[in-house]
This record gives C-alpha cells, structure tokens and sequence, in this order.
C-alpha cells in the first residue's frame, strides 16, 4: 500500500508538471475556489478535501468524531444530516490567508476519488432515480423538457414518477454535453475531481480511492495514528459496479460517450484511472 500511495503521487505529480507550468500564475486563485472544500482539524492538524459521491458521508462523520476527541464515538453513530453538514466542520476559508498558507504547508492533507464514470453513474441514481424535489425541480424538470420531449413535467417529483415520468440517464449525459451547461461550473456531485480540490497546486500527503476503501482507510488512520482509536465505516454495499458500466451507457451514442470522456479525462489521467476502451471504441 505505501508503494501504491509512492505511484499514485508520482503519477499525479507527472501529469501535473505540464498544467503547473502553464497556469502557475493562477495558483492563488485556483487555491482560492477549493477553500470551501477543504476541511480543517487543528487539534489533529489534517486538511480533508471532500468530493461528493466519494465516500465523503463517512470522511465527514471522521472530522466529526475528531471534534468530540478522545475517546472517539463510533463514526457510525454519527446521524447522516449531521455527516453530510459541512456547517458543522471548519473550512480552511474561514482563516486568514497567512493562516490558511501555514496550514497547507504543515498539515497532512488528504483527498479521495473514484473512477470517474462510476461516479457519475451512482450520481444519477441517488439524485434522479430515487424520490428528491430538489434535484428533481433545478436539474431533472431541465432534462426532461431539453431532451426528454416533456415540453411541461410536472412540478413535483412524486407525481412525474407516479406517471411514470423520470429523465434518463442518456438525458443526464446531454445535460454535461450541452454548450449552455459548461458555461457554468458543475453541480459538486459531478464536478470533476480536479476542480473541487486543485491537486496540481495543493501538494497531498495521501490519495485515496474508493475501490480500496478499506485498505486506503486503514492505512490513512494508521499513518496519523489513530487506527487503534477510530474504525472507519465499511463502504455501502450497494454502491454501482464497475462491471456494470457499459450496460448503463448502452443508451448513450458513441460520440457522446467520447465527448463525455473528454470532459473527465485529466481525471482519469491525474488519478492513474485507465481508459474505458470499451465504451470509447465498442458500440457495446
């Protein structure tokens, strides 16, 4: 695993070299749009820059257990409003600038990703296949009415889903495609990695990815000394496989597929994911 951790930086810090040079004039405000991202445990001295749909509930109820200190309750028992809160945790925004540079050089800092498309895929089912006024009235009704020829869904959720009415996954796919949608940031549920936490600028003393969960999270609380202290929650079992992968994209044309791989590729690349060949190049 240390040697796993060795080559998961070295990657990240190769593909970076090239973007660093290019936009290092920028450092300060790339920094700048993640500070709201990245929390902050002084007494432990961690930084943890969260991602939607990466596991983030639970890294959450962890900084939570560290505010209780010793001895440490169950993350577990931590309630997931509370978990998914971040009101509840310090952000690094709410230091001084010469607060929050002395904390970015001494503190260990730590983020987690996933392979990208996966992330998507279990994205769109916790926020459009299962019953959610929210996402369903400022982006799903957006969907429908763009690309799933429903010039006027019903305004409440629970009624377009009793008619039978909900957007697709292919209809998610146009909306991320869509010139009208890049003009503004992504939604934090699938906003790339790279975005939320600016790896090529923030140096991170640990990378962990959600396919080795348990051993990344092991090998993380033993490092800041705290695996006999805290027992990190075991993943959710039903989170998507990546196995399943192409079925869900058998709807989505291959152009679209390769034009959406563009979209996340320096993830894929920073992260050390490799290529779907096979959504890329198959009709499937």
């Amino acid at each position: 695993m240390v040697q796993e951790q060795d080559l998961r930086k070295t990657i990240l810090r190769d593909m970076c070299k090239e973007e660093k040079e290019a936009f290092s004039k920028e450092k300060d405000k790339r920094i700048n749009e993640v500070l709201y991202n990245l929390l902050v445990d002084d007494e432990h001295g961690i930084i943890y820059c969260f991602i939607p749909k990466v596991a983030c509930g639970n890294w959450k109820r962890f900084m939570q257990v560290l505010k209780h200190g010793e001895p440490y309750p169950d993350p577990q028992g931590i309630p997931p409003e509370v978990a998914h809160n971040p009101k509840g945790l310090t952000s690094l925004a709410s230091f001084p600038k010469v607060e929050r540079e002395a904390k970015l050089k001494h503190y260990t800092k730590f983020m987690f990703v996933r392979e990208p498309f996966v992330r998507l895929i279990s994205a769109f089912r916790e926020k459009f296949l299962k019953i959610n006024q929210y996402y369903y009235e400022v982006y799903g009704r957006v969907f429908l009415r763009r690309y799933g020829n429903q010039p006027d869904p019903p305004l409440k959720v629970t009624e377009a889903f009793a008619l039978g009415i909900r957007p697709s996954f292919y209809s998610f796919v146009q909306y991320l495609l869509d010139p009208m949608t890049n003009t503004h940031p992504f939604e934090p549920h699938w906003k790339q990695f790279h975005h939320q936490c600016q790896p090529c600028f923030i140096e991170y003393d640990f990378i962990g990815h959600q396919e080795t969960l348990a051993e990344d999270a092991l090998q993380l609380l033993t490092a800041l000394n705290l695996e006999e202290r805290i027992k990190f929650p075991p993943a959710y079992q039903n989170m998507t496989n990546p196995s399943s992968v192409s079925d869900w994209f058998k709807a989505v044309p291959l152009e679209d597929r390769r034009r959406l791989y563009k979209l996340y590729e320096r993830d894929y690349k920073l992260f050390g994911y490799e290529t779907p060949h096979t959504l890329l190049n198959d009709t499937l």
